[in-house]
């Protein structure tokens, strides 16, 4: 019979998801190892601790829900355009939109993880406040409007958070956005 495997990306993946439905309680090594067909010694091998791998699955988190997005709006031409397609790619429920939520609670208890979730809130406000000021804001309207943009994504994330997203819901979301920022 064949040896399985299981890479790096593949726990970090599992441990992504898993953290995501339970938050830290999720991250159980012998269920993880269950669920990837390995013994759990695979997972030791690629992590020397279990704070080590909550430390890769936040790195990815970070790539994949931010650094990812910025890349793919950064592809279009001008703000207006890259305003229009920042908000198709975050408004966009995903499954594992709990991930922010569980990672902050765990957050309470590690003040490094908190300064890093306060760095990605602040990269992602600069970046919008970057494409409003080449839509012709000034950096202070810019300033403000992309921090309202943000608690705005977030209260919208929370409010559907169970609930199905409306077939019309960009349509909704640029109508509402349309009242504090004219794009």
């Amino acid at each position: 019979m064949p040896k399985i495997i299981a890479k790096k990306e593949d726990w970090i993946i599992l441990g992504y998801k898993l953290f995501s439905k339970t938050g830290i309680n999720g991250i159980v090594v012998e269920k993880m190892a269950l669920k990837l067909k390995v013994n759990k010694s695979s997972f030791y091998w690629h992590f020397k601790t279990k704070k080590d791998f909550l430390d890769e699955i936040i790195s990815f988190w970070i790539s994949t829900d931010t650094n990812k997005i910025i890349v793919k709006v950064k592809t279009k031409s001008i703000g207006k355009e890259q305003f229009n397609c920042l908000i198709e790619l975050v408004f966009k429920k995903e499954p594992y939109l709990d991930f922010i939520f569980f990672l902050k609670r765990y957050a309470l208890k590690d003040k490094k993880i908190q300064e890093l979730i306060d760095e990605v809130d602040n990269q992602r406000i600069e970046f919008a406040k970057s494409i409003l000021m080449e839509m012709g804001f000034s950096e202070h309207e810019a300033k403000i409007k992309a921090v309202l943009l943000y608690k705005y994504l977030i209260g919208y994330h929370e409010m559907i958070r169970y609930k199905k997203q409306s077939p019309n819901y960009l349509k909704e979301v640029k109508k509402e956005l349309n009242q504090f920022i004219k794009f």
